[in-house]
This record gives structure tokens, sequence and C-alpha cells, in this order.
């Protein structure tokens, strides 16, 4: 086991205040840890003994800090007061003892030299970003403020009070240091998980160690905390946030209310109460890549906010050039503000990308955010934060991988991450006196709840049915490629009924909504809408491999083309036509208080899957009428888009013509298709007709998938069940789809194939029941 070297260490922060016996620790340093993401405090906790900024043992406190019983600080910012006294306005008694011929004094000016700091920022640059460096310097020191915060050799004043007692937001984290970053230490490592616990750890939980300080957060979970000085771009930190924030001077702080107030609700992967603290200090205080995607985002709406509507926008492109190259540098040191700042970016219209995606799932395993926190040694709000930014990273992993057809990277035999709860939202984040904004604030908390549980529902499909062994698996089944498909379907199909029957009032899309006028910042938006579209995504994402693996295009039949139980095919198109109809409809009520609202990033993709799976039900189509049905449902499908794409709409214009143009591509396609036959009502392939037919078809069937007994009466309810307003097929509102174009004899056959649902169409088909 390696021994402790004579290394200075970060200063511990309490994760309570300390008692009184404990009120001066021994080597304590200047460098301390707060919330702040990426602030360039006085260095790391490894810079040479003497800089640390607390009074030594030898140095009696001042007299308001003994009559406090605390520690007594002493800021590198200041040659005077010490840190306690100067946040609460009190005369320091210390002032007759920091003149030029003390110790201290002497410290001081030896810290604070201008040539000697200057020398040690530049010693550092990463790649591509020394250009230009020296005359931004210059042009920011004119935006400098005059506050503790804003020097770049000194911490801001949050981060001395952290060193002793008082109730603050910012003390102990883990991933949020202000100077450190963490490293989870797996078990198979270099580092033996039996060794570490040999290692002598202080009252918290710290131990020094050549590589870095150890960090234990339970019996069985141990960190590597590594300095952020010695990262790229870490001298630049100060210089990049000043930058993003004159891009959008002198509007960032609406800015950042327009980001609470419309894309928080629906996406609370940020401590609000914490940023605000924080940001009332100095906007340094921000990782950059956070600060800039908070604004990139916020701007989409910068035309609903009063205030902001008539002046010219920010320059998004240059926050972009900045977030991509700031994000890059946080990479080398990352923290939970490195994965917020990396979601957020991802919802931009343009965002989806996979690659980053995969890059963050990586980062958050750097982070540990797969790992069970619940009874970790950190502060309370940082559990509840990783657990919703772990989270947060399961849905981007399991969207992604459906938007974009790749492989997920999170595997449930290495995910640990608890259930949210109630107790993971704060409470205190929002105005008590204030109750449409608690109702907000609790409607975003269910939507979030909820996305994560039907994510859960998708990521078991795609292991189910789009894996590369799950492919391989139901192709080899040959013939009985299709049951295998309806068995393995049941039991996932009733996971979605029940989901959809058990979804809290809040966030039912007939629940009521007052888009009622704020005073400051206009109509209020509901961001449910995404929720409900991923429903219809997931939905669609399972009846599309069941129609998938029963139907071929005309050019693919061969003669040894498996033939489909008739019946089978009648009921599971039904189903497959009835969850298409539903989305429709969907799309067709969406309100502006929806569409100006938030939309998760897979919701133009979702928006396109309902047009992909209308085009695939028409190439697969039987007969020239039914084929002709989906041709004008997508037509009219087409026209609902191009309806709720209107200029000024926000981010719904890209959400719509992304739908529209993968629509025309799909349909495009079919063109090439050679005609169907007509099948008369009587005759057709799927059963429309003859109740003699039906009841040949309905026996064979049974007895082609194994089933020894049943009835028709159970085919029956099976086949009339549920409904489309029912919770498998779509919602209670009884929607009913424009038929503007459809004659009265084709819309009632379309009513009796619509109801066919059951449990999802096809639930009591399955393999040896």
């Amino acid at each position: 086991m390696s021994t402790s070297i004579a290394v200075p260490r970060t200063a511990p922060i309490a994760i309570a205040p300390k008692p009184p016996t404990a009120r001066f620790p021994p080597s304590r340093q200047g460098s301390v840890h707060h919330h702040g993401h990426n602030f360039d405090s006085y260095g790391s906790g490894f810079n040479s003994p003497d800089s640390g900024s607390v009074l030594s043992l030898n140095t009696p406190p001042c007299e308001a800090c003994r009559n406090r019983r605390s520690e007594c600080v002493m800021g590198e910012d200041t040659e005077e007061h010490c840190v306690a006294c100067q946040y609460t306005g009190t005369e320091c008694s210390l002032v007759e003892s920091s003149g030029s011929s003390s110790p201290l004094g002497a410290r001081k000016r030896k810290l604070n030299g201008g040539d000697g700091a200057e020398e040690g920022r530049s010693k550092r640059s990463s790649p591509g970003r020394s250009d230009n460096r020296s005359q931004r310097r210059r042009q920011n020191q004119h935006h400098q403020q005059p506050s503790v915060s804003c020097t770049t050799t000194s911490s801001s004043l949050i981060e001395d009070m952290a060193n002793f007692g008082g109730p603050t937001l910012l003390k102990r984290t883990l991933g949020l240091q202000a100077d450190r970053y963490c490293q989870y230490i797996g078990p198979t490592t270099d580092f033996e998980p039996s060794l570490i616990n040999l290692s002598s750890f202080d009252p918290q939980d710290e131990s020094l160690l050549a590589r870095g300080t150890l960090r234990r957060v339970s019996d069985n979970d141990t960190f590597l905390l590594l300095p952020d000085n010695n990262t790229p771009g870490y001298d630049h930190i100060i210089e990049d946030a000043d930058e993003i924030e004159n891009i959008v001077a002198p509007h960032g702080r609406r800015l950042i209310d327009l980001y609470f107030r419309v894309v928080h609700p629906g996406f609370p992967i940020i401590q609000r109460s914490v940023f605000y603290e924080k940001y009332e200090r100095s906007h340094r205080e921000f990782s950059p890549p956070l600060l800039a995607a908070v604004y990139i985002l916020a701007i989409n709406w910068w035309e609903h906010e009063e205030e902001l509507a008539g002046l010219p926008k920010p320059n998004v492109r240059e926050l972009e050039r900045l977030v991509r190259t700031t994000l890059a540098d946080a990479m080398y040191r990352p923290k939970l503000s490195t994965i917020q700042a990396g979601l957020l970016l991802s919802q931009r219209p343009e965002g989806d990308q996979w690659a980053p995606t995969a890059q963050l799932v990586a980062v958050g395993q750097e982070l540990g955010l797969h790992l069970d926190c619940t009874n970790w040694k950190i502060p309370p709000w940082e559990r509840g934060l990783r657990k919703r930014l772990a989270w947060a990273l399961y849905l981007q992993d399991k969207w992604g991988a459906l938007v974009h057809g790749r492989p997920s990277h999170i595997f449930a035999s290495n995910w640990a991450v608890q259930p949210l709860n109630p107790n993971d939202f704060p409470d205190i984040e929002c105005d008590e006196t204030d109750a449409e904004e608690r109702l907000e604030l609790e409607r975003g908390r269910v939507l979030f709840r909820q996305m994560v549980q039907l994510s859960q529902i998708l990521a078991e499909i795609l292991d189910t049915f789009y894996t590369l062994q799950a492919t391989s698996q139901i192709a080899n089944a040959g013939p009985q490629g299709t049951q295998l498909v309806l068995s393995l379907a049941k039991p996932i199909q009733l996971k979605l009924k029940e989901w959809y029957s058990a979804l809290p009032a809040l966030v039912r899309m007939d629940s009521t909504f007052q888009t009622t006028p704020s005073s400051s910042s206009g109509s209020r938006f509901s961001p449910i809408g995404y929720l409900h579209l991923a429903y219809f995504a997931t939905e669609i994402t399972l009846h599309r491999r069941i129609i998938r693996s029963m139907s071929a295009l005309p050019e693919d039949n061969n003669p040894n083309t498996p033939s489909i139980d008739p019946y089978i095919q009648h009921i599971c198109r039904s189903a497959a036509k009835a969850r298409l109809i539903s989305a429709m409809d969907f799309v067709n009520r969406l309100t502006p208080s929806h569409l100006r609202a938030f939309w998760y990033f897979a919701s133009k993709t979702n928006f396109a899957l309902i047009g992909t799976f209308g085009s695939l039900l028409w190439g697969t189509s039987p007969g020239r009428e039914e084929a002709e049905w989906y041709r004008r449902r997508l037509g009219e499908y087409r026209w609902t888009l191009s309806v709720s794409s209107k200029p000024g709409e926000g981010t719904s214009k890209g959400l719509t013509e992304f739908a529209m143009g993968m629509l025309d591509i799909s349909t495009g396609l079919l063109k090439k298709l050679p005609e169907k036959p007509l099948l008369s009502r009587s005759g057709s392939e799927v059963g429309f007709g003859g109740s003699g037919g039906v009841d040949q078809v309905r026996r064979s069937s049974l007895f082609a998938l194994g089933h020894a007994g049943g009835s028709s009466a159970s085919l029956n309810s099976m086949a009339g069940g549920g409904g489309r307003g029912g919770p498998g097929g779509g919602f209670s509102l009884g929607m009913q789809s424009p038929r503007s174009d459809i004659g009265e004899e084709e819309g009632e056959e379309m009513d009796s194939e619509d109801d066919g649902e059951g449990e999802g169409g096809y639930g009591s088909f399955s393999v040896g029941n």
C-alpha cells in the first residue's frame, strides 16, 4: 500500500458544521470547494504549503469569529478583514495585525503579485486556443466586476464561507468542486478495492496518495480526486465565461429566467436554487459550456419574452463555437456540469448527434452516475441531482438509440440507479406564494418521472426486438417468426397499457391546462406533448416490428416466404391501424401552448415515425382499397404538420418540417411499388367480411398457434375490445380522425377495424398458451 507523501492536500469541507473542538484543523489549504463548476480559484489542492489562506494555529482568530465559535479565514483577495467579517459586514479585529510588516501581509503580497500570477496563468494552453487570448484578456478587463469573486487569482467569497459552519447549498459536493474533478475507481482498475480501506482516511473521508486524493463516499464506492489545473484549457475558464456573458449582455438574467420558465419544468436537470445563487454572485462561477448551453436553449424562445421580442438576438453561432471549444476542454476535468451542458446541447433542434451521446455516457460512468448514490456521504441535494442526471443520461441513450438506429450504451446489468421519488426534486425551488409556478414545477416533475418509466419500456422493446441477436433469433425461427414476435410482444404491450392507464391527471392530454398570462412572462406553455408523442413512438416501434415480421413488399416475395394466417394478419394490422389513427389525431389536437413549449430532442424524429409507420402500412397493404386509404390519411397528416409549422412558432417549426421532409421521402419511395390488386369485401385476404370465412380462419389460427381451447367470444372481445380511446390505443378524449375525403361506407369499415385492439390487438396470441 502506498504511503502518504508530503504533498499538500485540498482543504476538506465538512458535510455539517464542525463541533467546537475541531475549529482549527491542521494544514488546511486556501483551495476550497463549492458548487462553482470550473471557477479559477487560488489554485489546486496541490499548491505549495504556504499558499493557504486560513490562519495558522499560532495566529489567533479575530474577536468576531471567536465569539461565533467558528474558524477564522483570511481570503486572499482582502488585506484587512477576514472572510466572515467581510461577508457579514462586521469590523474585523485583525485589521491592526494585517500591516505590511506582518507575516500574513507579506504572504498576501507574494500571492497577489501581478507578474508571478500572470506567468503562472500563461504556462499552459490547450491546442488551437492561444490566438487572441491576450487581446481578449485586455478587453475583458473593462468588464470585470469589482466584487471579490471576479479576480482571477482568488476564490469567490462563498468558497471561503464554505470552509466553516453555516447553512449553504455549496458544501462538500463530489461532482461539482471548484478545483478538483473525480474519477470513479472501478473494481478492475490498478487500485485494488480491498486494499483501499487500509488507507488512513480523515474525518472528511479523504486520504492523500501520490496519485491524488481518495474520497470514500460509501463502504463500497471510492473516487480519486485530481486537480483541475493540470488539464487543457484550465487557464482560460474565466476568459471564456466572460466572453459568453458579453455576447448576451445585458440580457443574461432575462435569458436565465426564460430558461427556467420554459425548459426547466419539462427537463429538470439543473438545481435551480443553486444556479440562481451562483449567478447572483458572478457568472464566472459557472462552467462556461453550461452557461452557454442555457443561453443557447433560452434564445429559442426569444420572441416569446415581451422585453426581448423587439431586440436583436445575441450571436448564437458565436455561442455555439464557444460551447464546442469549452465543452471539449471540460471533458478533461469532467464534473456534473459537463453532463448538464452536454444534455442541454443535445436538446437543440440540430443537437441530437449519436457520437456525443456515447461520450456523455462515458463521462457519466467516470462520475459514477450509473451507481446507487442513495446512501453516499454527499449533500442530499447532490444525491437528487445525480439521480436526475443519471436518468436524463439514460433517456438520451435510449431515445438516441431509437432515432439513430444504433446499439444502446447503457445495459441493465450495469445500472444501479434507483427510481426517482419526490424527494429527488427539492421543494425549495419555487416561490411558495406563486400557485401557478408550483403547479408548473410539480407537472414537470411528474412528466420527467413518467418519461423515465416509458423509456424503460422502450429499452425493453429495443433489447427484445432490435438487437443483432434478437433479429437473428427471429429470422432463424422461420415460419414461426411471427408467432415468436407476438409472444414476446404481449407482455410488453401489457406494460404499455398499464403505463398509460396509470398516467397522473397532471400530465394527461385531457386535463385542463389554462394558458393564463403572467404579468411579466406572457403565456405559459405545456411541455406534456413530448411525453405523449414518445408514447406513440414507443407503440409504433413495437407494432412496426410485428408488421415487418409478417409482411413483405411485393418485390420481396419468393416461394420460400412463409404464409401468414389471414386472421392473425387482420388482427395485427387492425391494431397497428388504430395506433396510427390515434397518433395522427394526437398531432391534430396539439394547441399553440403545446407547440411552443419545450420538446424533447427525439420529438422531431417521433413526429416523423408516425409518417414512416403509415408508409409501412401503405406499402404492405394486401389490396388497393387499403393502400388508397393510407395514402389519403398520410396526405392529411402532412397537411396537419404544415399548419403546425408557422413562422415564429419557435422550435415547433423545425420539428414539423423535419417530419414533413421524411414523409415526402418515404411516400416517394412507395411510388415505385407495382399497383396492388382490388380485393372484394367478402373475399379479402384479411377477412373483412363473410362470417363463414372469419369463423374458418379463427379456427385455423387457434390450431396453428397451439390453442387447444378457446371460444369465438374470446376472440370477438379481443378483436372488438379496447377501442381507439382506450389506454392501449389512444386517449380518453374519444378522438375521431378527420375524414374529409373518405366515403361513408369506407369510413364504417375503418371504424370496425380500429376497434380491433383488445390487449394490443393480439393479446391472446402467444405460442403455447
